[in-house]
């Protein structure tokens, strides 16, 4: 009894004097996986408590990039994107993680560790990694006939779309982002634009959205959206889309590696076993049709826990908690796209049968080499320079209208080359 009491008031006494790490988190699978794994951390470090903000993507973005350019403090572990972290590291906003502050650097993917360094210096630490491919219903294409290949085409997936769009049966043709922002539906958008030979600027910064593959690319996507889409498609982005997908309301979805073992978990999806897996379509050129990206865990220098922030850093992005999270939860909701001895699992190769196509995709996404003519800036799905957020979610707004509101794709063009442009002059890089 006595014993019972003693321990009682210690715990209490811990958690009083316990320090309270606040982390600002996106609201996807992996991350409410890292939510219900916390307490695993707490009893490991019994002196650290951990505050979950969990928040859709655009939210995130909003509040966390307020936190970090007012140095208000809020938050001691943010989670940003190889965006942000060379920006925000150059700026001085972010804490370096070095060598010995992560588990085995060296079995980081070497792009996804590039991309959130600065000159061989990291400013985040992946969580987990991800492309862009084509997720098909493998049972709707045998019914109607229909053969995909590895390698699809845009021109493919409208063909297909157009013969599954089956919306009295509760089955869409396709589901893509619509929902507005830079990385949101501008992600996808940029990655159809890049196919078909376009880009966001040449090499003296014009912008070039009133050119023809950003012309030819929207128009695509309207009329995929508003023919073949579902209901209030200019609502959804990617937590939407992986729920109707799931339920079996989509026939086609273009979006993230990471939904694979989303989509083909038996626990989790209606469709499981039933999912092809392609590449992101092309069009004229494969040069920045799959996009890159990082989820990755970052200290702001206005961390008032430093040590404490970066303990925790270490151990969600470590071997030790892919492990955790296998045995847990098992390996078809691992985080993936970090690590190479993620791939050489055979129980990971077994669970995802997206595997290839992702560890394929993340391999062969090349962020300076990213458009088929040349363009100065470095980025696939966004340009990385501060201003494109603003830029990215202006653009996208206009092209949302064009799902709820209709109106000419021209004038839609017209409206965000002129905004671009504005905003590329205030900001110096056009004179």
């Amino acid at each position: 009894m006595k014993a019972a009491l003693a321990l009682m008031l210690w715990s209490v006494s811990t958690l009083v004097g316990a320090v309270e790490l606040v982390i600002a988190t996106v609201d996807n699978g992996h991350m409410i996986t890292m939510q219900k794994l916390g307490h695993h951390f707490e009893k490991a470090h019994p002196g650290i408590r951990l505050k979950w903000v969990p928040m859709p993507e655009g939210r995130l973005r909003q509040q966390v990039t307020a936190d970090i350019t007012t140095g208000a403090g809020r938050f001691d572990v943010t989670t940003i994107g190889l965006f942000e972290a060379p920006i925000w590291g150059r700026q001085g906003w972010l804490q370096e993680i070095k060598p010995e502050a992560i588990d085995d650097i060296e079995d980081l993917l070497p792009g996804i560790r590039e991309g959130l360094s600065i000159q061989g210096r990291l400013y985040a630490a992946p969580f987990y990694g991800e492309s862009s491919m084509t997720m098909v219903r493998r049972d709707l294409l045998t019914a109607a006939g229909i053969e995909l290949p590895a390698a699809v085409t845009w021109s493919q997936i409208r063909d297909a779309a157009a013969r599954l769009h089956q919306p009295d049966k509760g089955v869409y043709g396709v589901c893509l982002r619509g929902k507005p922002g830079w990385g949101e539906n501008m992600a996808l958008i940029t990655t159809m634009v890049n196919a078909m030979g376009g880009q966001w600027f040449d090499q003296a910064w014009r912008p070039q959205l009133t050119s023809k593959p950003w012309h030819e690319a929207v128009k695509l996507y309207v009329d995929l959206m508003t023919r073949y889409g579902p209901p209030g498609a200019a609502a959804n982005g990617y937590n939407e889309n992986l729920a109707l997908f799931s339920a079996g309301k989509c026939a086609i979805w273009v979006d993230a590696t990471v939904a694979g073992g989303f989509v083909d978990h038996p626990q989790r999806s209606q469709v499981a076993g039933r999912v092809a897996f392609l590449r992101a379509p092309t069009a004229v050129t494969h040069q920045g049709a799959h996009w890159l990206w990082a989820w990755a865990l970052a200290v702001p220098t206005s961390s008032r826990h430093t040590p404490e922030a970066l303990t925790f850093v270490r151990w969600a992005t470590s071997r030790a908690y892919v492990q955790l999270v296998a045995r847990s939860e098992g390996w078809g909701a691992v985080p993936s796209g970090t690590r190479h001895s993620t791939y050489e699992s055979p129980q990971f190769l077994q669970a995802n049968s997206h595997a290839l196509v992702e560890q394929t995709a993340i391999a062969s996404a090349n962020p300076v080499d990213n458009t088929l003519p040349r363009s100065p800036y470095v980025g696939i799905q966004y340009v990385a320079i501060p201003e494109f957020q603003a830029i990215g979610t202006a653009v996208g707004q206009q092209i949302s209208k064009l799902l709820t509101d209709g109106g000419s794709v021209d004038a839609a063009l017209a409206r965000s080359q002129a905004l671009t442009v504005r905003k590329m002059k205030a900001s110096g890089h056009l004179r």
